[in-house]
């Protein structure tokens, strides 16, 4: 992967990476970003997951930010892949295998891949010193989610401490889902970039494990049985509730 320069950062001078995978999550992270960052990049992640149409579905998003608000388009910078096959190799998950998706004998979901986001961030943090970025932002959070301990907010704070530690920097990692449900994500979207922003997520981010794609729900993409288009579904059906009764 050839990595351009920088290129000069906004008034402010605050840069940021948005871990960016393509899915609802990260895709509101990113608007999040656009809101408060005067340059912000993107990173995406192709380790062999078999929904890998994520991938895809992450131009679009960006172009429909960048036209959504000029101040957005100004401040979005370059998109990079990193390709992390050796994170498939060594995962016996049923998101990098053909597997049955359920519950573990440890009690976690077979769709956790180990260490994954701790990978993710220390590859982000690396990125982002090349970058000259000192904000790095990911969708994970521990209220709405299949309760995988990689996205928990003391994982976060200790592999930020770990990360400023082994790399004499002063990163900060920022989670501003982490505490908020996926109803409240919609409402966070429709908060940044009204209507127009929750709609484009809705039709351009992918979140089914299986990577269905096609018939278009009320509340996106999907198969509509897999973990994450349950969490989806019902995240939908909440906000639509609750901006109904608004």
């Amino acid at each position: 992967m050839t990595i351009p320069a920088p290129s000069p950062a906004g008034p402010s001078g605050e840069r940021a990476l948005v871990v960016f995978s393509g899915g609802q999550d990260s895709a509101t992270c990113l608007a999040w970003a656009l809101s408060r960052f005067a340059h912000v990049e993107t990173l995406g992640f192709d380790y062999g997951q078999r929904h890998s149409i994520e991938l895809s579905c992450r131009e679009k998003l960006r172009a429909g930010m960048a036209a959504l608000d000029p101040a957005w388009g100004v401040r979005l910078g370059p998109d990079h892949t990193l390709s992390l096959d050796a994170l498939g190799a060594v995962s016996d998950t049923a998101l990098t295998r053909e597997a049955e998706i359920t519950l573990g004998e440890n009690g976690l979901p077979t769709t956790f891949v180990p260490g994954r986001n701790i990978i993710f961030l220390t590859f982000a943090a690396a990125l982002a010193a090349r970058r000259n970025a000192r904000h790095i932002i990911t969708g994970v959070c521990e209220t709405d989610y299949s309760g995988y301990p990689d996205c928990r907010d003391d994982t976060i704070k200790a592999l930020q401490v770990t990360l400023n530690l082994g790399m004499a920097s002063r990163l900060v990692l920022h989670t501003p889902l982490m505490w908020i449900d996926k109803a409240q994500t919609w409402m966070m979207a429709r908060e940044l970039g009204g209507d127009a922003l929750v709609d484009l997520i809705n039709r351009e981010s992918h979140s089914c494990y299986l990577g269905t794609r096609g018939v278009m729900h009320p509340w996106g993409h999907g198969c509509g049985t897999c973990p994450a288009c349950q969490l989806r579904r019902a995240g939908w059906e909440r906000f639509e509730a609750m901006t109904s009764d608004a």
